[in-house]
């Protein structure tokens, strides 16, 4: 099938994609309810079977259900994609999915089940797929503490990684390049003491807290793209007692791997400020960053099909958030990411997607899988 055939193929197939993003973004999916998950596992494993002819493996990790489809020998190819998303249970009675002037909403829609349609939906177009594995993870938005073995297993001697991520910004840009990831808990140690009476023989934590949190501006280098960020912060028991603990989470983010390092020593370096306090440093890196050279080959790949498939020009871009696309590339493997849904406002309310652009994503991703598995 030419390119342009393929486009028309899946647009006429468009009502059935958005019947099955309606059901899987109604089969809510937060990461930390394993419950859920299982429920939308059995659902895309049923569409999934319809649109592939057969089942997926089913691979239990750690409580949590991941989806593996093989096709032919060793994987060549490997298309990933994830179904947990950040909303809580019940988020659906205040928010259903909904469509209006060619555009979906619901929670999870954008990030990322669109993408998953349009994957499922883009392998069922070709005539081949040998060499070719698509695997649905179910803890990608909290750090693929369970799948992330897997992930590097099945990507390992693979000759590309095309992660459905939601593209960039309303062009539908590629992200060529992703942040990596680090996150740490700091806990600092002090002693209690009655805040009115004698309050001198205390050693106050959240004091030592501040001093912790102002020395981390200094770490931060924004123009190599390294953010070191404290987020959650808590201390003290009741409001007349000299904290005796207290303890805040840090998130990093770098481009380099080298600046992933160097955050990473310095949080391990650091030492109390206040006579008395003591430091316990937890944490390190999650994801490595996602390098550009890492893309550079495939989005030429994917820019030339997306001539040929008569679709505008593709754009690329930077982003800050990582993705399992880090964990591929941080093993070596060509990873080409953002091939997901064209849309905006992920993770927050009004995430949505754009209906038009889901055929013409899948017939992009069915070519460019065709192309390095063939």
């Amino acid at each position: 099938m030419n390119g342009r055939a393929r486009v028309r193929a899946l647009r006429g197939r468009l009502d059935e994609m958005v019947a099955a993003l309606r059901a899987l973004v109604e089969a809510e999916s937060p990461s930390a309810d394993p419950a859920a998950l299982r429920a939308c596992a059995d659902r895309i494993a049923e569409l999934g079977a319809g649109l592939l002819g057969g089942a997926p493996e089913r691979l239990a990790v750690g409580g949590l259900v991941h989806l593996r489809w093989r096709f032919g020998g060793p994987t060549r190819v490997l298309v990933l994609c994830h179904y947990d998303t950040v909303w809580p249970l019940g988020t659906l009675a205040g928010w259903p999915f909904g469509i209006a002037d060619g555009v979906a909403t619901g929670p999870g829609a954008f990030d990322m089940k669109a993408g998953l349609v349009q994957g499922l939906f883009a392998l069922a177009g070709l005539d081949r797929r040998d060499g070719v594995t698509l695997l649905v993870t179910a803890d990608e938005e909290v750090g693929s503490e369970t799948s992330r073995a897997l992930i590097e297993s099945e990507a390992a001697g693979a000759s590309a990684a095309l992660v459905l991520e939601p593209s960039a910004g309303p062009a539908g840009a590629l992200k060529v390049a992703r942040k990596g990831t680090s996150r740490y808990e700091v806990e600092v140690g002090g002693r209690a003491a009655h805040a009115g009476l004698e309050p001198e023989k205390g050693v106050n934590a959240l004091i030592e807290l501040a001093h912790q949190v102002l020395a981390l501006e200094r770490l931060a280098r924004p123009e190599l793209g390294t953010s070191v960020t404290p987020t959650v912060a808590s201390a003290g028991t009741t409001e007349n007692t000299v904290p005796a603990s207290a303890r805040f989470r840090v998130d990093v983010r770098a481009l380099l791997p080298e600046e992933q390092l160097r955050i990473d020593q310095d949080l391990h370096r650091l030492e109390p400020v206040l006579e008395g306090a003591r430091l316990t440093v937890r944490g390190g890196p999650n994801r490595p960053p996602l390098a550009e050279r890492s893309s550079t080959e495939l989005f030429a790949v994917a820019a030339k099909l997306a001539v040929e498939l008569g679709l505008e020009p593709l754009q690329s871009a930077t982003v800050g958030g990582a993705s399992d696309g880090n964990l591929t590339a941080g093993i070596g493997v060509r990873t080409l990411d953002g091939l997901g849904a064209v849309g905006g406002n992920p993770h927050a309310l009004g995430e949505h997607v754009v209906l038009a652009a889901m055929a013409e994503r899948a017939a992009l991703v069915a070519a460019l899988v065709e192309e390095l598995a063939g």
